[in-house]
């Protein structure tokens, strides 16, 4: 089973994002969401955006992650 978590894409650059995932700054591959742009919600696992999705599902996840957490 894998995890993939929201994170907010800062900067493209070529093929690669800055990615804001919960603080912390990553960076993720964008081929196969090459529909991303700057400002997109997407979901990232094992370094590679899997999905773009809205703030609202993006947010949503994010709270219950922080619930886990603690």
């Amino acid at each position: 089973m894998c995890l993939a978590v929201p994170g907010l894409i800062l900067e493209i650059s070529k093929q690669r994002a800055s990615v804001d995932v919960r603080g912390a700054r990553i960076v993720a591959d964008l081929r196969l969401v090459p529909e991303a742009h700057e400002g997109d919600y997407v979901l990232v696992h094992a370094g590679f955006a899997l999905q773009v999705v809205d703030s609202d599902e993006a947010n949503e996840t994010l709270a219950l992650l922080d619930e886990v957490d603690g």
